[in-house]
C-alpha cells in the first residue's frame, strides 16, 4: 500500500476534498448539539418523531423547538457524510488502485459505524456513548484528513526532500503530539457531557499548548515541506484553540473584574463553545497529519537525521 502515489485519479482526489470538507458538517452541528443538550430532541432513531428523516418538517422546528432543529440538522449532515462517502468508495473501486480502495474502504466503514454509534446513543439514552461518539468523529476526521494528503499531487516530491535536521528528541516531540492533544480533548468532552473536571481540563490544555508548540517549532525548522507545512497548522489551529478556549470560559464562567457575567444558553456562549470543540478535533487532525506524515518520511529513508548507528563493541566488551 506503499508505492507510487502520484497519479490518484483526479475524481477521486476531488472527492477525498468533499469528504474533508463535508465531515465539517456533522462534526460542527454535533458540537452545536452537545452546546444546546440536544442530543435526546428525538427518542427514536433512524426515524425522527416517528417520521421518515428525509421527509421530517426540520424547517418549522427552527423558531419553536430549536433542539429539534439542531438534532435533525446534525442527522441530515450525517447522511450527506455518509452519501459522500459511498461516492468516494465506488468511485475508487472503478477508477483508481488497490492502497486508494483500502483507504475509502476504511473510510466508509468508519462513517457507517459513526452513524450506528450516533444512533445507539439516541436508543440507549447514555452519555458516555455521546462522548466517545464525538471522539469516534474526531478520529474519523483525522483518517478522512490523512487520505486527502496523500493523495495530493505534491505527495511523491515530499517523499523525496531529504531533512536533516530531525533530531530523534524533536521526533518524539512530534509523535507524542496526538496522544496529549486527543487526551485533552477527551478531557474537553468528559466537561461537556458530564460537567465535570474543569480544572484538570484547564491543566490538560497548558500541558497540550506547550507540548504542540514544541512539535511546532521543530516541524517549522526541518527542510522537508510537508513537516514545515504540517507544523504551520498546529501553529494556526492552536491559537485559534488557546483564543476560543479563553472565549469559551469568560462566556461560561463570566469574568468579575471587568464586570461580566455569563448568561447561561446565550447565543455567544453557544457559538463560542461549539468552535472551541470543531478548533480542538482540527488541531488533533493537524497533529496527526504530522505525526503520520514524519513516519512515512521515515520509513522512505527521507529522515536522515533520525539514523545513528550505534558503537561497536569490541571482543572484551568496550567500545571500539
Amino acid at each position: 500500500m506503499s508505492v507510487q502515489r502520484e497519479d490518484v485519479h483526479p475524481v477521486v482526489r476531488k472527492l477525498a476534498t468533499a469528504t474533508c470538507l463535508v465531515a465539517l458538517l456533522p462534526i460542527s452541528m454535533g458540537a452545536l448539539v452537545t452546546t444546546l443538550s440536544a442530543g435526546m430532541a428525538f427518542a427514536d432513531w433512524p426515524s425522527s418523531d416517528g417520521q421518515n428523516m428525509l421527509l421530517y418538517p426540520w424547517f418549522s422546528d427552527f423558531v419553536s423547538q430549536p433542539d429539534k432543529f439542531v438534532e435533525h440538522g446534525h442527522r441530515l449532515a450525517g447522511m450527506l457524510i455518509g452519501f459522500v462517502s459511498v461516492c468516494l468508495a465506488v468511485t475508487s473501486y472503478i477508477l483508481d488502485r488497490r492502497w486508494v480502495k483500502w483507504f475509502t474502504t476504511a473510510i466508509l466503514i468508519s462513517v457507517i459505524a459513526q452513524g450506528a454509534l450516533g444512533g445507539a446513543r439516541v436508543l440507549l439514552d447514555r452519555q458516555l456513548l455521546a462522548m466517545l461518539h464525538s471522539m469516534t468523529g474526531a478520529a474519523f476526521f483525522c483518517l478522512c484528513v490523512v487520505f486527502r494528503l496523500m493523495c495530493s499531487t505534491q505527495w511523491s516530491k515530499w517523499r523525496l526532500q531529504i531533512d536533516h535536521r530531525l533530531s530523534p528528541l524533536g521526533a518524539a516531540t512530534i509523535a507524542i503530539t496526538p496522544i496529549v492533544i486527543l487526551g485533552q480533548y477527551m478531557l474537553g468532552g468528559v466537561l461537556r457531557h458530564f460537567h465535570t473536571m474543569l480544572d484538570e481540563h484547564l491543566a490538560g490544555a497548558f500541558v497540550a499548548t506547550v507540548c504542540a508548540s514544541l512539535a511546532a517549532f521543530t516541524l517549522l525548522r526541518t527542510e522537508n515541506a510537508l513537516l514545515r507545512r504540517s507544523g504551520m497548522f498546529i501553529v494556526t489551529t492552536l491559537l485559534l484553540q488557546v483564543l476560543l478556549g479563553a472565549g469559551a470560559y469568560v462566556t461560561r464562567l463570566g469574568l468579575p473584574p471587568i464586570g461580566y457575567v455569563a448568561v447561561s444558553g446565550s447565543l455567544s456562549q453557544s457559538v463560542v463553545c461549539s468552535l472551541h470543540t470543531v478548533c480542538g478535533m482540527l488541531l488533533v487532525a493537524s497533529s496527526v497529519v504530522s505525526a503520520t506524515s514524519l513516519a512515512i518520511l521515515y520509513r522512505g529513508g527521507a529522515m536522515v537525521g533520525l539514523d545513528f548507528e550505534l558503537p561497536a563493541v569490541s571482543d572484551r566488551g568496550t567500545i571500539a
